[in-house]
Parts: C-alpha cells; sequence; structure tokens
C-alpha cells in the first residue's frame, strides 16, 4: 500500500470572501427577519473536471522494486461564485512518484463541487468554502486516486486526510501583516 503526505495551498480569506463580489445574502433571516436562518452546506453536485495519469516507464516501472517510491503530493482549493447563494469549489490534487530522477507515476484530478450555502454570515462564509467544501469533496478524489494508479499497475495510493482547517489557519496567518518593531 502506498501513502502520500498532502501539502496544500489554499485560496486566500480575501480571494474566498471576493469570490462572492459585493453580492449580499440574508444574514441569518428570512422572509422580512422573523425567524432565524440555520446556517445550511447542500450539495447540489459533484464531478470530476480533469483526471490524467501518467506511467511514462512501463512496463519497466511495474516490476516489484525493492524500495518504495518517493511520493509527494501538492493541494490546492480554488472557489468561484456562481450566484448569491451557490459556489463551485475545486479541489486540485497533484502527485509524482519517482525513484531517484526516474518518474514511476504521476497524476493530477480537479475535482468539483457545487454548495449551496445559507444562513451564513458573509464574514463567515470562507471557513465553510474552504474547509468544509474541500472536507465533503476530498474521500470521493481520493477514492479515484487509489482507482487510478491501481488501474496503472501499482498498489492503490491511499492519501492521508487532509486537515482542511489548519491549511485555513495557516494560510489566515500567513497572510496577517507582521507589526515591525
Amino acid at each position: 500500500m502506498l501513502a502520500g503526505k498532502a501539502k496544500g495551498v489554499l485560496a486566500t480569506p480575501a480571494e474566498a470572501f471576493g469570490i462572492l463580489g459585493e453580492r449580499s445574502m440574508a444574514q441569518g433571516t428570512n422572509n422580512g427577519g422573523e425567524e432565524p436562518v440555520q446556517p445550511a452546506l447542500g450539495v447540489l453536485a459533484q464531478y470530476i473536471k480533469d483526471l490524467s495519469f501518467e506511467n511514462p516507464g512501463a512496463p519497466l516501472t511495474l516490476a516489484q522494486g525493492s524500495q518504495a517510491p518517493n511520493i509527494q503530493i501538492q493541494v490546492n482549493v480554488n472557489a468561484r461564485g456562481l450566484n448569491e447563494n451557490d459556489v463551485e469549489v475545486e479541489l486540485k490534487i497533484e502527485g509524482q512518484a519517482g525513484q531517484g530522477t526516474e518518474t514511476v507515476f504521476r497524476f493530477d484530478i480537479v475535482y468539483a463541487g457545487v454548495f449551496r450555502i445559507q444562513g451564513v454570515p458573509q464574514d463567515q462564509r470562507a471557513p465553510f468554502i474552504l474547509i468544509e467544501c474541500p472536507r465533503l469533496l476530498f474521500p470521493f478524489a481520493r477514492q479515484i486516486v487509489a482507482d487510478a494508479v491501481r488501474g496503472g499497475g501499482f498498489p492503490p495510493l491511499l492519501i492521508d486526510p487532509i486537515d482542511f482547517a489548519t491549511l485555513y489557519r495557516q494560510r489566515l496567518a500567513a497572510e496577517t501583516p507582521v507589526a515591525s518593531a
């Protein structure tokens, strides 16, 4: 069984807020504000936007080697607003396995979903978009990658779970301006 560690890059929180532009949404109320709207996140669709698997050294690389390949994985999350409540979130996972300078296999997938976000104040939408949405997409993308690698003649690549909340917090910390002394 192959396992890979993922390193991620998320859209900036400013970008996440910007994806919906200046549109306003009813913030916490419905139909005149009588009752609060409960926060809700719904999955309207999910799909493969792009999938590629390369096995450049086959059949030579399919021979059982004595050493496990070095696996590198990169994760990116992109989002764009579709309308006032709907957003498309793309989870892009790129990976490569190699031994020395030789590439054993490489893959990339863009797995996306359309999500409906309701009852969430505008200033709290970024965590929903950049944490919860990719968290829902990841298991499906992970399975597709495992199947593609297995179909390429290798043991399935089981990518370790990704903590999208930590990635989001790291991104926030990197954007916070450091006060100079």
